[in-house]
């Protein structure tokens, strides 16, 4: 009787899927930044931001907690180290000493919390979901993703001047807490400064008297697989000084998916969260 009993219990939860996946809960700041409680090397308890578009992980020289247990030589590189977050413990992780992290963070962790697996950012219910077996997609749309030096690239539309699109690549990035933020060769040869309506700007100068000018503006259409964000809040810099290599998908447009990277980082698959239609946060 016992056995038929298992038998039954196996079946109904789907034999493949019961032991399918673990999960890690995390919290979202006011800044759109996940934090993530971990337990470093058993001594340490810090709170890392999860930032995408890096593999290991980095202590900040702002922490508020000790790190007193993460060992670095002198190229400011720790080895080996291990993270515990709730029951899942992580081996063999790199820290960086000396980065900037979010607010509220001692630091960063970034894509090794998966393992080479499968994951889901899981904005709804505050929680990574790593996957030993192929995820339920339903209500998923795939999106060709690029995964270079530890960053994800997706393509996106941009509707800058009426009705024309005109596709960019953007890296996902958790770790700024805005919009989008563009390149300065988009940002020059689409003539945003012109085109879109400007809602803010900062003028800062280095000690050598050069200027940067950051520009905030809003983009009308932001067209994600067959997801179309209205009025989006977007960055750009002008001046001297103008140094942004990359277009960046922020945080604040992250949070409005829920997103499942498949295994070989080549496929991303997102469905609108329950923040999709928030209010888009402003850059101070």
């Amino acid at each position: 009787m016992f056995k038929k009993i298992s038998l039954i219990f196996l079946f109904s939860c789907g034999i493949f899927n019961c032991y399918a996946q673990q999960t890690i809960p995390f919290r979202i700041t006011k800044h759109n930044n996940i934090i993530v409680k971990t337990l470093v090397n058993k001594k340490d308890s810090l709170d890392l931001m999860f930032q995408i578009a890096m593999e290991g992980a980095s202590i900040s020289p702002d922490r508020q907690r000790k790190a007193d247990h993460i060992v670095f030589n002198k190229d400011e590189i720790s080895e080996n180290n291990t993270v515990q977050i709730g029951k899942l413990t992580l081996n063999n992780i790199r820290f960086s000493d000396n980065q900037l992290t979010g607010h509220e963070a001692d630091g960063k962790i970034g894509t090794a919390l998966f393992g080479g697996k499968a994951f889901k950012i899981d904005y709804d219910h505050n929680q990574f979901i790593i996957y030993n077996q192929k995820p339920d997609l339903k209500g998923y749309q795939p999106i060709t993703t690029l995964y270079e030096e530890e960053a994800f690239y997706i393509a996106a539309d941009n509707i800058i001047d009426g009705d024309k699109q005109q596709e960019a690549y953007f890296v996902l990035q958790s770790g700024y807490s805005g919009g989008l933020l563009y390149s300065n060769d988009f940002a020059a040869e689409k003539e945003l400064d012109k085109k879109l309506k400007i809602t803010g700007e900062k003028t800062l100068k280095n000690s050598s008297g050069k200027s940067i000018v950051t520009k905030q503006a809003i983009l009308p259409f932001l067209k994600v697989g067959n997801s179309v964000l209205k009025d989006v809040s977007a960055g750009f810099f002008v001046g001297d000084l103008k140094k942004q290599t990359v277009n960046y998908f922020g945080a604040d447009l992250l949070r409005r998916f829920n997103w499942i990277f498949d295994a070989d980082r080549k496929t991303v698959y997102i469905k609108p969260s329950k923040y999709f239609s928030e209010p888009y946060y402003k850059i101070n």
